[in-house]
């Protein structure tokens, strides 16, 4: 069998093992006892009587190892399916490829169109209406991504997997994308994936979670998590009346650090850096459920299908649908590169070029620093376009070096400081920094402009973007001005006996918020009506207690998302000394 996963990042274990003090990166949401089920047998049983079975699921599954895996379990129970797979009703992936090729974005290596496609037009009508169930055959199973097309009777099952772990099979080269035939390049399988692939599987995904009979957890082939669709649903929807943590996952990079590695002793630390901590980036985040000592993973995106509105609030909701709004993340590069010099695209280019509903409208909070690091913000006052496009040109077709100090502002950097970068505003963070960037949800749509001539991690120069970037850039955020408009001046709004709360203003262009709570002993904070995302970004520990009665512990740098139904909740110090918690919200 050829290797499954190509990553250093561990595969989630069935049971929580006892962690280290600290940050946790198994996040466990409790489903009560007796929930969720941890092998093929006990799937087999709860299958066992029925004439047919759907099994559909998400791109990334290896649905013949699956097959014989629970047909192993069904021969030692004395059955014996009749197997029937989605694959022999899909288009010829010459047909298939013909259909995404226009959202695929020709030659360019990063970027595509959100396709407007359904999973349907992926298959023949003619021969998807051919699956038909032997009525000789004690048991039928349908199984393959969109057997819940075909119309069957019976118990639907379904088979998730998270994002990251379908990324490290494909460069494993173990897994294909939707409706072809063999593995490409992992960049290039990433570019269908998410532009074509994650958006019709998803809309098939929400079309079908009310009648889900069976969720199944498909990241360990050979040890899987299950639980009935109903309990999974009401676990969601707990969640989006209370709060929750989603599950981070971790990725070394071309500029990558040694904090995360020193400071999360959980982590896998074979590896050469982290660049990246992924704290709530929800189109490929999962939550995880915990019963009975086994977990049980799904992704993110189930939660906004089964209650948006609760999470995020009504008025969220009506203006972007399930897209989660925001997002946090960790940018680490002590003792590593600097970031890029890059911006990010302007909400209407964003949504005429590449579909998507959000743009990057970032911010950089600085969890830690090294004395003399730097974030490079904006231009030096007086710099020409031209001349700077010219430079940039020059850099990438020589491979020489550009001139930064001539052309590009740099800020000194500080603990809790927070810079400003909506759409359109050069920046980097210099080295020695640990960033805590906080966003609205889009996450690829860097356009890189210089990058200080380093290599991949796979040897190669990454892409550089220098004309949509000139297309997106504004030349006035320059000089005297970026100190005073694009790095926030705190203000304080309220405070009692122990506590403080401070405003710490962004931008007219952003359309999120950020606060920031001082407290020493407790703080009770009102939803209004919006989802809180909460980040302990100073002190060891601090509990989140719902309204709903929710008890949630919050280790230091993690990440927490109250829900906008949970209505109000407190904020508790347990750290023994004052604590800071940063709160980013929708304006």
């Amino acid at each position: 069998m050829s290797e499954l996963r190509k990553t250093t990042q561990y595969l989630l274990p069935v049971e929580k093992r006892e962690q280290p003090e600290g940050y946790d990166p198994y996040p466990l949401h409790d489903l009560g006892e007796g929930r969720i089920f941890c092998d093929y047998l006990s799937l087999a049983r709860r299958l066992a009587g029925h004439r047919q079975v759907v099994i559909d699921g998400y791109v990334g599954i290896r649905f013949d190892l699956f097959a014989r895996h629970l047909g192993e379990a069904f021969a030692a129970l004395g059955i014996h399916p009749v197997w029937w797979s989605t694959k022999a009703a899909m288009k010829p992936s010459s047909e298939i490829d013909a259909l995404i090729a226009p959202y695929l974005g020709g030659d360019d290596p990063i970027f595509g169109f959100r396709a407007p496609l359904s999973l349907t037009d992926f298959f023949d009508p003619g021969l998807l209406g051919a699956l038909r169930p032997d009525p000789a055959a004690e048991m039928n199973i349908l199984l393959g991504e969109g057997a819940a097309l075909a119309g069957w009777e019976g118990p639907l099952v379904y088979l998730d997997i998270p994002k990251n772990e379908i990324q490290f099979r494909s460069r494993a080269g173990s897994v294909v994308n939707l409706g072809a035939e063999q593995p490409e390049a992992p960049k290039k399988m990433y570019k269908r994936f998410y532009f074509v692939d994650w958006v019709v599987l998803n809309r098939h995904k929400k079309a079908i979670l009310p009648r889900i009979d069976v969720m199944v957890d498909g990241q360990r082939e050979e040890e899987i998590t299950w639980a009935e669709g109903s309990d999974i649903r009401n676990g969601l929807e707990y969640l989006s009346r209370n709060g929750f943590r989603v599950r981070p996952w971790f990725e070394p990079g071309a500029w990558g650090g040694q904090w995360i590695r020193e400071h999360i002793a959980a982590l896998p630390h074979d590896v050469p850096n982290y660049a990246w901590s992924f704290e709530l980036i929800v189109p490929e985040n999962g939550v995880i459920f915990g019963s009975s000592g086994c977990m049980l993973e799904v992704s993110f995106d189930m939660l906004m299908y089964e209650a948006g509105e609760q999470v995020v609030g009504r008025e969220c909701y009506a203006a972007w649908g399930d897209e989660f709004p925001i997002r946090m993340d960790y940018l680490d590069n002590f003792d590593g590169g600097n970031l890029s010099i890059q911006c990010h695209p302007q909400l209407d280019y964003i949504r005429r070029n590449f579909g998507e509903v959000l743009t990057q409208e970032e911010t950089y909070y600085i969890l830690d620093t090294r004395p003399g690091a730097e974030v490079y913000l904006g231009f030096k006052q007086g710099v020409d376009p031209a001349a700077f496009e010219q430079a940039l040109t020059e850099s990438a077709r020589n491979v020489t070096p550009l001139d930064v100090p001539k052309y590009i502002n740099a800020e000194p950097s500080e603990r809790h400081k927070l810079f400003l970068i909506p759409p359109g505003t050069l920046h980097s963070s210099g080295r020695n920094n640990l960033v805590l960037e906080i966003s609205t949800t889009p996450y690829i749509f860097t356009f890189k402009m210089y990058d200080w001539l380093a290599l991949d991690l796979d040897g190669k120069p990454r892409p550089l973007n220098i004309r949509r970037a000139m297309e997106n850039l504004c030349f006035d955020r320059q000089g005297e001005k970026i100190a005073r408009e694009f790095v926030s001046h705190p203000v304080l709004l309220e405070k009692g006996a122990d506590w403080e709360l401070w405003h710490l203003p962004t931008h007219p262009n952003h359309s999120y918020d950020v606060h920031r709570y001082k407290l020493a002993s407790s703080v009770e904070v009102h939803t209004e009506g919006k989802c809180h995302v909460l980040n302990l970004v100073e002190g060891e520990t601090a509990e989140i207690r719902t309204a709903g009665g929710q008890r949630f512990q919050l280790h230091y740098a993690e990440t927490f998302v109250v829900s906008a139904a949970a209505g109000s909740y407190e904020i508790v110090n347990t750290s023994g000394r004052e604590i800071m918690v940063v709160k980013a919200f929708m304006k």
